[in-house]
C-alpha cells in the first residue's frame, strides 16, 4: 500500500516537468517524502536494542515518576581491546585482560593517567565504543549474573561534550525532553511537576529560566551545563549512569558539585560509573569504588578511599601525609619520561603492581557485598527499553520538534542580526556598483553580471550559515534518536517549516534594497517574481547545506566541501559556460545547479519585454534576443521555480538517507578464547525474591579481607621507596 501510494505521488510530481532527469529526481524525492510522512516510529540502533521477547515490560512513567530504579550489577572479565594499524602488521592494546564490577548504590570511578584506557573501558561498558574494522574487542560482560551481549536495562551516557540547543532555557530543554521521552505524561501540570522535581534534584533551580547558550552567546556555566546533561539523561529513570570525565573543563567547586550529584544518584539506587583524570581530595572521598588503569592494564579495582592506600602500602608504596590520595595514585601508576633511567624504573614498578594485583584481584575486587534497595518483586524485573516502541504519534513528534526548531531559529538574535546586516550591506554594494542601469547595449552585460552575482551571493550566504551549524545539531539529533525520542521524518519536516519565516526574511531584504537601486525591470509584478526566485534559491542552498552537513563528520569538513561544490555549480551556472557549449559528459551538472536555475529565472524575469537602445542592425534590440544568446529563450519562470523546488526536495531526501545510513555504529564484544577467561569468583546469586533494604555501607578495610591471605609483592630489588613528586 505504501509502495503504491509513493508511486502515485511520484506520478503527480513528475507531471510538472519535461526533463528526463527532472522526472527521475522528482520521482525519487516524492517516494522518500511519502516515506517520511508515513513511516513508522523512531529509528533505532539495532546493535544496542533489546529483544522484546526476552524483557518484561514496565512503565517508564512509573519508573520516572515514583523514582523506582531497577538495581543492576555489571561485572566484566577478560576485557581486551586492540587496535591494528592500516596494514594490520602491528597491534596496539588499548585494554589488556581487565576485570571489575559496578554495584547499585555505589559510585565507581575509573582513574588513570592520560592514555591509560579510561574512556575506552567506559565506552565498552556502555556499549558506545565506535565500531571500526581495525578494532578487536573481546571479553565477558554480565548483568545481574547473566551473560549479556546487549543492553537489557535502561542506561544513561553523559558525554564530555555538552551539546544543546543554545536558545532554549534550562526548563524548556528539560520540558521538551520529557515530552519526547515520556508521552505518558499527558497533562501540563504533571510534566511541570516532574521537571521541577528534576531541577531541584540536580540543583538547577537558580538557572532554570536562563538560556543554555554556547560559545557565541553567554548562557549557563560549564558546571550547570554538565548537570543539565545529567538531568536530560535521568528523565527516563535509568538503572545505570555512565559519565565520561564529567569534571573536565570545570573549576574545583563546580567539579565537586557535579560529583556530589553523581554521589546522590548512587545513594538513590543507581549504578554510577564515571571516568575521571585526577580529582581533588574532597572529590576522591566521594567515590565508593575505583578502578586504576595504566597503559590499558589493571593495577587496582576495589573499594576506594583508604583501601587502595593500605593495599599499596603493603607493597612498599606509602602515601605521604597531607597529600591528595588521587595525586599519589596517579603518580604511582604513571611513567616518568624525564630520563631513560626514570622510564625503566617506573616501568618496572608498574609491571610489578600489575602482576601483584592479578594474583589476588578476586579477593579485593569482590570484597564489598551487593546491597539492593527495597523494591517490589515486580519492579526488580528488567524493564523493557522503551525505545523499542513508538514515542507518540508522528504528528505529536512533529509538533514538539516544530516548537523547538521555531524557538531556536527565532531567538537566535546575534546570528539573525549579522545575516540581516550582511544582506543589506551586500545589496547596497551591488546596487552602488550597478547604480540605475539604463537601456544601452553595455547595460545588457551589466544586467547579466548583476543577476549572476545576486544568485551566487544568495546561495553562498544560505549555504555557509547552514554548514556552520548543522553538523553540531546533527550530533544532538543522533543522540536523541538513539534514545528513541522521535523519527527522522518529523525532524526534517519541522526544521524546514520552522526556518521558512526567518530564512525568507534575508533574501527579501536583499531583493528589496537591490532592485530599486539597480533599477531592474520597473514593475511590481517583476519585483515580486524576483523576490520569489531569490527566496526559493535560498531555501535550496540551505537544503544543500543540510546534505553536506549530513555527509561529512565535522563542521570544518563541511565548510571545506560545501563551497567547493558550490563553485562547480557556479561554473555551470549559465553565465560562464553556455548550456549548448557544455561538454556532453557534464551536461547533467547544469540541470542540478541551483545557481543555473536561479540565474535563468532572474534573466527571464528581467529581459523578457525589455527594449534596448541600438544603432546598428547587429545590436541586441530586445530582451528576447539577449535570452536567446544565453539559450534561455524557450524557458519560463515557472520552469525554473519548479526545478529549484525539485532540487530542494531531492536534497532533503538525500539528507534523510545520509542521516539514516550514517547513524553511529558501535563495536560488538566477542567472547574470548576459553583458555583466556579468568576464573570467576563465586558470589551469592542475584535473588529477586529476597531483596534486602538498601543501606549504604562502608567498604571493609583490606586488613579484614581474608586476613590469612598475604599479598604477594614483586621482588625486593624491583621496589624502591616511592616519593610523590612535589612532596617533602
Amino acid at each position: 500500500m505504501a509502495g503504491s501510494g509513493g508511486k502515485g505521488v511520484g506520478q503527480i510530481v513528475t507531471g510538472l516537468g519535461e526533463s528526463g532527469l527532472g522526472k527521475a529526481l522528482a520521482a525519487i524525492a516524492a517516494a522518500f517524502l511519502f516515506r517520511m510522512f508515513s513511516g513508522p516510529g523512531p529509528a533505532l540502533l539495532p546493535e544496542n536494542s533489546a529483544d522484546d521477547d526476552d524483557i518484561d515490560d514496565q512503565s517508564d512513567f512509573d519508573g520516572g515518576h515514583t523514582g523506582n530504579v531497577v538495581p543492576v550489577t555489571i561485572r566484566w572479565r577478560s576485557i581486551t581491546c586492540s587496535l591494528s594499524d592500516k596494514s594490520s602488521k602491528s597491534v596496539r592494546f588499548l585494554l589488556k585482560n581487565v576485570e571489575g564490577e559496578a554495584k547499585p548504590g555505589r559510585l565507581l570511578a575509573i582513574m588513570g593517567p592520560s592514555g591509560s584506557g579510561k574512556t575506552t573501558l567506559l565506552n565498552i561498558l556502555a556499549g558506545q565504543l565506535t565500531a571500526s574494522p581495525r578494532l578487536h574487542l573481546s571479553g565477558l560482560l554480565e548483568v545481574n549474573g547473566n551473560p549479556s551481549m546487549k543492553k537489557t536495562y535502561k542506561f544513561a551516557f553523559v558525554r564530555q561534550e555538552d551539546l544543546f540547543f543554545s536558545q532554549l532555557t534550562v526548563r524548556e530543554t528539560l520540558s521538551l525532553a520529557a515530552e519526547l521521552q515520556l508521552p505518558e505524561i499527558t497533562t501540563v501540570e504533571a510534566r511541570d511537576e516532574y521537571v521541577n522535581n528534576l531541577l531541584f534534584k540536580i540543583g538547577l533551580v537558580s538557572c532554570a529560566d536562563s538560556i543554555v547558550g554556547d560559545a557565541k552567546i553567554r548562557g549557563i556555566s560549564g558546571g550547570e551545563k554538565k548537570r543539565l546533561s545529567l538531568a536530560c539523561e535521568l528523565i527516563a529513570s535509568p538503572s545505570v549512569i555512565f559519565a565520561d570525565e564529567p569534571t573536565t573543563g570545570l573549576d574545583a567547586f563546580q567539579a565537586e558539585k557535579v560529583v556530589e550529584n553523581l554521589r546522590q544518584l548512587a545513594e538513590d539506587g543507581h549504578t554510577v560509573i564515571c571516568s575521571i583524570h585526577q580529582p581533588r581530595s574532597s572529590v576522591y572521598s566521594k567515590f565508593d569504588d575505583i578502578v586504576l588503569l595504566t597503559e590499558g592494564a589493571l593495577v587496582y579495582a576495589g573499594p576506594a578511599r583508604d583501601a587502595p592506600l593500605e593495599y599499596f602500602s603493603k607493597l612498599g608504596y606509602s602515601c605521604p601525609d597531607h597529600v591528595n590520595p588521587a595525586e599519589f595514585l596517579a603518580d604511582l601508576i604513571s611513567i616518568d619520561y624525564s630520563s631513560s633511567a626514570s622510564v625503566d624504573s617506573s616501568q618496572k614498578r608498574i609491571d610489578g603492581l600489575v602482576e601483584s594485583f592479578s594474583q589476588q584481584s578476586s579477593t579485593i575486587l569482590y570484597a564489598t557485598p551487593i546491597a539492593i534497595r527495597d523494591v517490589s518483586k515486580d519492579s526488580v524485573k528488567f524493564e523493557r527499553r522503551r525505545i523499542v516502541r513508538k514515542k507518540g504519534s508522528w504528528w505529536r513528534q512533529f509538533s514538539l520538534l516544530l516548537k523547538r526548531a521555531w524557538m531556536q531559529a527565532s531567538r537566535d538574535g546575534p546570528t539573525n542580526k549579522v545575516r540581516a546586516r550582511m544582506s543589506i550591506a551586500s545589496a547596497i554594494i551591488f546596487g552602488s556598483v550597478f547604480w540605475r542601469m539604463g537601456r544601452s547595449q553595455t547595460s545588457i552585460q551589466d544586467r547579466m553580471g548583476l543577476l549572476q552575482v545576486a544568485a551566487i551571493n544568495t546561495a553562498m550566504a544560505a549555504l555557509t550559515k547552514t554548514v556552520g551549524v548543522f553538523p553540531k545539531e546533527r550530533a544532538i539529533v543522533d543522540r536523541e534518536r538513539a534514545k528513541g525520542c522521535y523519527a527522522l521524518g518529523p525532524y526534517l519536516v519541522s526544521k524546514l517549516l520552522a526556518e521558512i519565516p526567518v530564512g525568507a526574511a534575508f533574501p527579501l531584504m536583499f531583493g528589496a534594497v537591490l532592485y530599486p537601486m539597480a533599477r531592474l525591470h520597473p514593475t511590481f509584478s517583476r519585483f515580486g517574481k524576483f523576490c520569489g526566485i531569490v527566496t526559493v534559491e535560498s531555501f535550496a542552498a540551505s537544503a544543500m547545506g543540510l546534505t553536506v552537513g549530513a555527509m561529512v563528520p565535522t563542521t570544518e569538513a563541511a565548510m571545506a566541501v560545501g563551497p567547493s561544490l558550490m563553485t562547480v555549480f557556479i561554473v555551470f551556472g549559465g553565465y560562464y559556460v553556455n548550456a549548448e557549449n557544455t561538454p556532453i559528459i557534464f551536461r547533467w551538472i547544469p540541470r542540478i545547479s541551483l545557481i543555473r536555475w536561479a540565474f535563468e529565472g532572474f534573466c527571464i524575469n528581467e529581459f523578457r519585454g525589455l527594449e534596448f537602445d541600438h544603432q546598428h542592425s547587429y545590436d541586441i534590440q530586445t530582451g528576447e534576443q539577449a535570452l536567446d544568446r544565453l539559450s534561455f529563450a524557450q524557458s519560463h519562470i515557472r520552469d525554473t521555480v519548479v526545478a529549484q523546488s525539485r532540487i530542494l526536495l531531492f536534497l532533503y531526501c538525500i539528507t534523510y538517507r545520509l542521516m539514516e545510513k550514517n547513524k553511529p555504529k558501535y563495536q560488538q564484544i566477542e567472547l574470548p578464547p576459553s583458555d583466556k577467561i579468568q576464573p570467576e569468583q563465586q558470589l551469592e546469586p542475584f535473588n529477586t525474591d529476597q531483596v534486602e533494604q538498601y543501606q549504604p555501607k562502608e567498604s571493609p578495610p583490606p586488613d579484614q579481607i581474608e586476613s590469612n591471605q598475604q599479598l604477594e609483592s614483586p621482588e625486593i630489588d624491583q621496589i624502591r621507596p616511592f616519593i610523590l613528586e612535589g612532596a617533602k
